[in-house]
């Protein structure tokens, strides 16, 4: 069972991102287009003019931001904010989702339609400034992550209920088409965000199940972590032995006490620190 890491309740929880040289976890309240953190018992925010949804780091100050329109750094300490490259500016049915950086220091980014348009959103790739469309005619984009060794992308469309999975070349471009990594559709799942422990294990949360599960790099079911609030959105490994797997969750829709906060659990194995984005 998880534990409340910040009671503030997010609408729409996404992207905790645990930065691994200020050792801070970083996450978005997308609806209410704010970037939330927390320092022991400190609380912050900022605000932002339009979504924003995932984040990856670039130094100790910058972060990638991912939002409705744009691909831009944003600076922790001065507030700067320069933008990178458009991403669907010209869209308006469309926002970032979720994102993740890879091995190799590219950072991948899922849109979708702002009301869930069947089929309007994409997954990208940004990498040595250079923004490619990979995949096109995705309604729900999530469960972006990489395994250990570089070798492998996991992602899913959740209006499928399936993860996918597709082998990387030399510079983490995809090579090849993806396959089937795990059905959920059987049992019911809606598959959100995931991220993949340093023994290949994928961890996925399920949206409207309370729970995060994991599974082992076949795609076979292994065990999962209760979450008290139902809408569980992305994990994320961090704290100082990345053995503490923290999850975003989502008030939209519901109500009650534990919806929309952010939690942890400990678990007995690693996380993989986080990429860092090279640009």
């Amino acid at each position: 069972m998880s534990n409340v890491f910040d009671g503030r309740q997010c609408t729409l929880g996404e992207g905790p991102l645990w930065h691994p040289e200020r050792r801070q976890l970083y996450w978005f309240d997308i609806l209410n287009r704010q970037l939330l953190t927390r320092q022991d018992e400190t609380e912050r925010s900022w605000q932002f003019d339009e979504y924003v949804s995932a984040a990856g780091w670039v130094s100790r100050t910058e972060l990638l931001i991912a939002s409705a329109s744009r691909l831009f750094l944003f600076d922790l300490e001065t507030e700067a904010r320069t933008k990178l490259c458009d991403l669907e500016a010209d869209n308006p049915v469309t926002r970032s989702n979720d994102g993740r950086a890879d091995p190799k220091g590219g950072f991948w980014i899922g849109t979708m339609g702002i009301e869930a348009e069947q089929g309007a959103g994409a997954i990208y790739r940004f990498f040595k400034g250079e923004l490619r469309r990979l995949y096109s005619g995705i309604t729900i984009s999530n469960a972006i992550c990489f395994s250990p060794d570089g070798t492998t992308a996991y992602f899913a469309d959740t209006a499928t209920q399936a993860i996918q999975q597709v082998s990387l070349d030399e510079e983490g471009w995809p090579a090849g088409t993806p396959t089937l990594f795990a059905d959920l559709s059987g049992d019911g799942y809606n598959p959100d965000g995931a991220v993949v422990d340093d023994e290949g294990h994928l961890w996925n949360a399920q949206w409207g199940a309370n729970r995060i599960a994991r599974y082992d790099p076949n795609g076979n079911f292994v065990e999962d972590i209760a979450v008290q609030a139902a809408q569980v959105s992305c994990p994320a490994f961090g704290g100082t032995d990345l053995q503490t797997l923290f999850a975003t969750t989502a008030a939209e829709g519901l109500e009650g006490i534990w919806e929309g906060k952010t939690f942890f659990a400990e678990t007995n194995v690693r996380g993989q620190a986080e990429h860092r984005v090279i640009l």
